[in-house]
């Protein structure tokens, strides 16, 4: 049985494997005046997942908490976005966004969850 701790270490330490996995990706991707953009949205809205999820474990309240975790969905969908989009703009590269794709995905749903139990418990 785990505890509540380490489940957060592990949101935690995959939140920000996640940002690391997406910057590493991202070193690959041939710059130019369409991948440019995306690629600093993409560096933006991936690692703000995490840094978003350590405000929340942070939180001062449940609403403060549900609130931060509200963002950490919503940089989760962004992110799936700019990933669709660079892979678009880099046909190249879609077998490694639809990775990515997928474990934002994994994250969103973990989020929502987290919120609906949250909200629940109220």
């Amino acid at each position: 049985m785990t505890n509540d701790k380490s489940i957060k270490f592990d949101l935690e330490e995959r939140t920000a494997k996640f940002g690391e996995a997406v910057i590493l990706f991202l070193k690959t991707i041939q710059k130019n005046e369409i991948t440019r953009p995306l690629v600093g949205q993409l560096v933006r809205s991936s690692t703000s997942i995490g840094a978003n999820y350590m405000e929340a474990d942070g939180a001062e309240s449940r609403k403060d908490f549900i609130h931060k975790l509200g963002i950490c969905k919503k940089e989760c969908k962004e992110t799936k976005h700019w990933l669709r989009m660079i892979s678009t703009a880099e046909n190249s590269v879609q077998e490694k966004c639809r990775e990515l794709w997928k474990e934002a995905q994994e994250l969103t749903l973990i989020f929502s969850a987290i919120i609906k139990n949250t909200k629940n418990k109220e």
